[in-house]
């Protein structure tokens, strides 16, 4: 990571917050974004630490014109992107008959429109120089539906059919794709508020755990990588769909 420039969302926290310092550590120059400045103040200056030149941007993902902007801005500030981490997520865990549809698309717009735009923004960029690394953070409900998280499922499926597409397209221009699959990792999204209560309530990995498997995704030949490694259960669901959705309608 050595002299990388890295923009990273949702980067006060959470997993994001432990990349920054993790990648920063190595050497890299890391620029942040997310909407809480104190908290996104405190890790610049612990990535200062070992990567002076890292920058912040605290803005709201939410509004996807300034998402496109703050891109191409990060871009000349940090004198080009060579990895672009679309991090950023905010949950709703709702049951599907009480969601309002301005709720499903508050997730969507963070969750996948503000990672799309920020790409697209940044890849005819990397098109032009042939080299940079596009990390999409979805999640296992981005491969298997939950219970009472239809509008975050829908969010990281859409997110995941995004990145395979992107993929294929992007075969032989030298710009690289990679899906991270987080399973439970123990960060502020199970304890939002105006969210119902996690269904599940098991072990969780550290966020730091999570960032060096991505750190280590970015050496990797594999598109996809699941943190931890929940691949069988998705395996398992897509074997018989049928019995794994009357097994959670059953949770």
């Amino acid at each position: 990571m050595a002299g990388k420039r890295v923009l990273i969302t949702g980067a006060s926290s959470g997993v994001g917050a432990a990349l920054a310092r993790a990648v920063a550590a190595q050497g890299a120059v890391v620029g942040l974004i997310a909407r809480r400045e104190d908290r996104l103040a405190d890790v610049l200056a612990d990535c200062r630490a070992d990567s002076p030149e890292s920058v912040m941007w605290v803005a709201d993902l939410a509004d996807g014109v300034a998402a496109s902007r703050l891109a191409l801005q990060a871009w000349h500030a940090l004198g080009g992107i060579d990895v672009l981490v679309n991090n950023a997520a905010v949950p709703k865990r709702r049951a599907v008959t009480a969601l309002k549809p301005d709720e499903v698309e508050g997730v969507m717009r963070v969750n996948f429109f503000a990672p799309m735009r920020l790409s697209l923004a940044l890849l005819p960029r990397m098109l032009a120089r042939r080299s940079g690394v596009i990390v999409n953070v979805a999640s296992v409900a981005g491969r298997l539906g939950i219970v009472n998280e239809t509008a975050y499922c829908a969010s990281k499926f859409a997110l995941s059919g995004w990145s395979e597409a992107m993929a294929m397209d992007l075969a032989g221009t030298g710009v690289s794709v990679k899906l991270i699959q987080l399973g439970p990792v123990d960060t502020e999204i199970w304890d939002r508020p105006e969210n119902d209560e996690p269904r599940y309530q098991g072990p969780k990995v550290a966020p730091e755990e999570a960032a060096a498997g991505i750190v280590a995704a970015l050496d990797s030949e594999r598109f996809e990588h699941y943190l931890p490694d929940l691949k069988a259960v998705v395996d398992a669901k897509n074997a018989d769909l049928d019995a794994f959705i009357a097994g959670m309608a059953q949770q």
